[in-house]
C-alpha cells in the first residue's frame, strides 16, 4: 500500500496528465503535496517509479507516464475522509453541478448552458478536477448503455485516453458524445449503435471538451 504521499503525489500526477497531457513541473508537486523541498518530491517519484506506478520518458525532461492507479486507498487518507464526512451536515456531501442543456449537433457546448440550472447528485459520484451534467439527446450510444434523456456527468479535460466515452467539438460549432479513438493525425469519434457510422476526422478538427466520468437514469 502506498503512503499518504506518494498516494497524493500520484493521484496529481495523473489529473495533471490527463487535463494537460503534460507532466506537472516539481514546484507544482511540491505544493500539490504540501512539501518544503524538491528532494522530497524526488524521493517520492523513485519509490512510485520503484512500485511499478509510473515511469520516467527518456530523453525528455521531467516527463513522466502513469502506468497504472492503486486499487486501495492509504489507511490515513481513508480516516481523513471518514473525518470530514462526519464533521459536515448531510447537505454539505451533496453537490450542485452546471446542468448543459441537450447535446446537439450544430449546438457549441457553451451555447446551451444555462447559468441557472444545477444537477444535484453525491459528492461521491465525482472525483477530483471540475465536472458538468449534460443531457444526452439520442440513441447513438445506446449499446455502450447511454440512453435518450439520461443525465452524464463529465468531467472537464482537453485530452483523452483511446477508448473512453467524451464529449467532442468538431469544427468548433458541432458536439457529439462518442467514444475516442485517436491514431497518428486522425480522430474516430465512434458510436455505439449499428445505425450509426464511426465518423474519421482530422485530429485538428476535433477538441475534446471533457471525458465521461458517471451516469444518472430516472426511471
Amino acid at each position: 500500500m502506498l503512503t499518504k504521499k506518494q498516494y497524493q503525489l500520484l493521484m496529481f500526477i495523473n489529473k495533471t496528465l490527463k487535463e494537460t497531457a503534460v507532466s506537472p513541473s516539481f514546484d507544482e508537486m511540491k505544493d500539490a503535496v504540501n512539501l518544503k523541498s524538491k528532494s522530497g518530491i524526488h524521493r517520492l517519484i523513485s519509490s512510485l517509479e520503484e512500485r511499478g506506478f509510473i515511469r520516467k520518458l527518456p530523453h525528455r525532461a521531467r516527463a513522466l507516464e502513469v502506468l497504472k492507479l492503486p486499487k486501495i486507498k492509504p489507511k490515513a487518507i481513508i480516516e481523513e475522509e471518514k473525518e470530514i464526512a462526519s464533521s459536515n451536515p448531510s447537505n454539505d456531501n451533496v453537490i450542485d453541478l452546471p446542468l448543459y442543456g441537450k447535446i446537439a449537433a450544430g449546438t457549441p457546448i457553451e451555447a446551451i448552458r444555462d447559468e441557472n440550472e444545477k444537477f444535484t447528485i453525491p459528492n461521491s459520484f465525482v472525483g477530483m478536477g471540475e465536472h458538468y451534467a449534460l443531457t444526452v439527446d439520442g440513441d447513438s450510444m445506446i449499446e455502450a448503455g447511454i440512453h435518450d434523456g439520461d443525465t452524464v456527468i463529465i468531467k472537464k479535460a482537453q485530452n483523452a485516453h483511446n477508448g473512453e466515452i467524451v464529449v467532442a467539438l468538431v469544427d468548433g460549432e458541432e458536439v457529439t458524445l462518442k467514444t475516442f479513438r485517436k491514431d497518428n493525425n486522425e480522430v474516430s469519434l465512434i458510436p455505439h449503435n449499428e445505425a450509426y457510422e464511426i465518423r474519421k476526422l482530422p485530429a485538428e478538427r476535433v477538441s475534446i471538451q471533457g471525458i465521461l466520468s458517471g451516469l444518472v437514469r430516472k426511471y
